[in-house]
């Protein structure tokens, strides 16, 4: 495999698969590289959703390309973490060329490249995918159908045992039980799909709200975001892993090797669950870990809470890991981005919880209970401080704890159905990062 061409120096990939198992010699060349390159500051960015290597290393490539000049002087080395993820081709990127953030046909039809990053992100489920196909481009107006396609979907992301990943799919424990399975793979999958299409309805309506419109939402419409948060629940639930069982064991294994190096961990959407959870994967002892940024991030604003407020008996499935980070925990959030502030409390309410959901106009709604990082930062942490992303590049950032940033100002383009999602690469951001890590 060729390596990427980047526009900083010395890059270094990392691959994991969907267990969290290391491509052992990209995880060789960068033990040995940090060492032999006297890196001082490492910074470490696991990307989102994206569904191929591509459109990942591109990311990093405009992400990481104002850092040189913003710190001359400094000792860096530059990771990209390369894991098996899902991107719907309709979900736009800004300033990507075309072949990155292709145009898809508009949903329920499945796009061929959608249809192909599937058969890659859940190999030896073809027939699974052909039939899903077959459903959103037919679009039968029997609700048999619609229940027929919520069978299959559930069929596309179940586990195959043996594996480990079942134990990463959770936010809260509630009694140390995890709380890891959205509704929408309970009850009827007609009711999912018309309260998933007056949502998109309500984003895509000049007044945010599906009530403008006089006609019905089309269910099959929901269907297909139906599919999209399926895969996201799978993908979220592989981010967990590769960051606990690979991620974090890679920066033990550096922190042995160069002890004196400082790691900065950077995700964006569910790359920020990644590196989120390799804080509980470190082995004892290893305080490299100087900063984690999260851009976006698209998992619970409480998994770093020790009691939920709606549940004192619950906690986040994270709670304590921010003190791994021998410095602060930066969670970037923009009330520009759709996917997180709508579309993911809508999918992430858990089963049982059917009759909160009266008002489904907007899912911005249920965002106390079942809202992300990256829509409203961290929540339930004591002393965490928020500020807006001007304050804090003015700075100093605080040294430790949680630290919310509201990034809305550059965080602000990109169209339905996620909005500014993946709006990120800017050089406010990347100032952030190094702010956070106090590197100069």
């Amino acid at each position: 495999m060729a390596r990427p061409e980047m526009s900083v120096s010395p890059y270094w990939e990392l691959t994991f698969d969907a267990d969290g198992d290391p491509e052992a010699r990209s995880r060789d060349r960068l033990l040995a590289g940090v060492v032999q390159r006297g890196v001082r500051d490492l910074l470490v960015f696991a990307h989102g959703w994206n569904s191929d290597r591509s459109g990942a290393t591109r990311l990093y490539d405009r992400f990481f390309a104002p850092v040189p000049a913003l710190a001359p002087t400094a000792r860096l080395g530059y990771v990209g973490v390369v894991w098996p993820s899902m991107r719907f081709s309709d979900e736009p990127i800004p300033d990507f060329p075309r072949a990155v953030a292709a145009e898809a046909p508009p949903p329920p039809a499945l796009d061929k490249d959608t249809r192909h990053a599937l058969l890659e992100t859940f190999p030896g489920r073809a027939t699974v995918v052909d039939q899903l196909a077959r459903l959103l481009e037919q679009q039968s107006r029997e609700e048999a159908e619609l229940e027929e396609f919520g069978r299959l979907v559930r069929v596309l992301v179940e586990l195959v045992p043996p594996g480990p990943q079942a134990l990463f799919a959770a936010d809260t424990l509630a009694e140390g039980v995890p709380q890891d399975e959205p509704a929408f793979f309970h009850g009827t999958t007609a009711q999912t799909c018309e309260e998933f299409a007056r949502a998109l309805a309500g984003l895509r309506s000049p007044g945010g709200t599906a009530e403008t419109s006089f006609t019905l939402p089309n269910p099959w419409a929901g269907a297909h975001e139906l599919l999209r948060q399926a895969t996201y629940f799978a993908m979220k639930r592989r981010a967990g892993t590769v960051g606990e069982r690979g991620l974090g064991r890679v920066v033990g294994q550096l922190a042995t090797r160069a002890p004196r190096t400082r790691v900065h961990l950077v995700g964006h959407s569910f790359g920020g669950r990644l590196v989120s959870f390799a804080l509980r994967g470190l082995p004892p002892g290893v305080r490299t870990v100087k900063s984690v940024t999260l851009l976006q991030g698209a998992f619970s604003h409480y998994a770093f809470s020790a009691r939920l407020p709606h549940d004192p008996r619950a906690g986040g499935v994270l709670q304590g890991q921010h003190n791994r980070i021998d410095g602060p925990l930066v969670c970037c959030f923009s009330q520009h981005d759709d996917a997180l502030g709508t579309i993911y409390p809508l999918a992430s309410r858990m089963a049982g919880h059917d009759r909160e959901l009266h008002d489904l106009s907007v899912g911005r709604a249920l965002g106390a209970r079942w809202g992300a990082m990256g829509f409203d930062g961290v929540q339930a942490v004591p002393g965490t401080r928020s500020l807006k992303l001007a304050d804090a590049l003015r700075g100093p950032l605080p040294g430790t704890g949680c630290v919310n940033v509201d990034v809305s100002a550059v965080v602000r383009r990109g169209g339905p159905p996620t909005g500014a999602h993946s709006d990120i690469a800017h050089p406010e951001l990347a100032r952030l990062v190094l702010a956070a890590g106090r590197v100069r």
